[in-house]
């Protein structure tokens, strides 16, 4: 079953908690820190563009990449709706090709979990020093192992909103490291408010360690440089849910 077709329709509706200003406003200043002022930056795994959005408003010239044609759909009705310049390809992200390389990668909400297989990452990993200008930077987000096996663990979450609403069931397995979600949605339908459709969606994603990110990123060619717990600027911990890794290009 195919993941971010239904849901792309209220994607936004329900990730209207992330505070996606504040993140990119992060992001900026770590990119600043390490070197980044201005340039070309990609969104791996860019959704409805919402992030690449943010960073378009600090000045970066944008370029969003997703899997989801749905999502981009929608992406692409806000950039026109504000009248922006994005550049948004319909890609997979183990099959990255752009047109020329950028000063920097940034790939948020936990976009590189969808990838279960390590050396499919790492190729991922790979595609993105082969985009970065020389001494290019790389800033990711990841959910740990810690968060799916023993924070969000077997669980089922259900949210009502007056247009929509969805109930998450989740389940980890443990020899895997793959969190399953299965999401039933029931989306209000435009020409009648009363009738309501339900969808199914199934998302995997992978669950992964600050040590698996860090052979990774030095087995495709990059330099680790940096990891936070979750958009705070602390360091990232055992304990830590999210972690933010800044790696940079090394050499093609």
């Amino acid at each position: 079953m195919e993941s971010y077709t239904s849901f792309a329709e209220v994607y936004d509706v329900f990730m209207d908690n992330v505070p996606y200003k504040e993140w990119a406003a992060y992001v900026n200043e770590i990119l600043k820190k390490h070197g980044i002022k201005e340039g070309t930056v990609l969104d791996l795994g860019c959704g409805t563009g919402s992030m690449t959005e943010e960073l378009d408003d600090l000045g970066y010239e944008m370029i969003g990449v997703d899997l989801s044609d749905e999502m981009l759909e929608i992406a692409v009705q806000k950039m026109e709706e504000k009248e922006r310049e994005i550049l948004y390809i319909s890609q997979d992200m183990r099959e990255l090709e752009l047109y020329s390389t950028v000063d920097a990668v940034v790939s948020a909400c936990d976009s590189v979990n969808y990838i279960l297989d390590m050396e499919e990452l790492t190729d991922v990993f790979r595609l993105v020093n082969e985009y970065l200008e020389p001494n290019g930077v790389f800033f990711f987000d990841f959910n740990t192992k810690h968060k799916y096996r023993d924070v969000i663990g077997d669980q089922t979450i259900a949210e009502d909103r007056a247009e929509c609403s969805f109930i998450w069931d989740n389940y980890y397995y443990e020899e895997e490291c793959v969190n399953e979600y299965e999401l039933t949605l029931f989306i209000q339908e435009s020409e009648d408010a009363s009738l309501y459709r339900k969808y199914q969606e199934t998302h995997l994603q992978r669950g992964y360690t600050l040590e698996e990110m860090k052979a990774m990123i030095e087995a495709s060619g990059m330099i680790f440089e940096a990891a936070y717990d979750d958009y705070t600027g602390k360091s990232a911990t055992g304990e830590s849910e999210r972690i933010c890794v800044v790696a940079r290009e090394c050499g093609k």
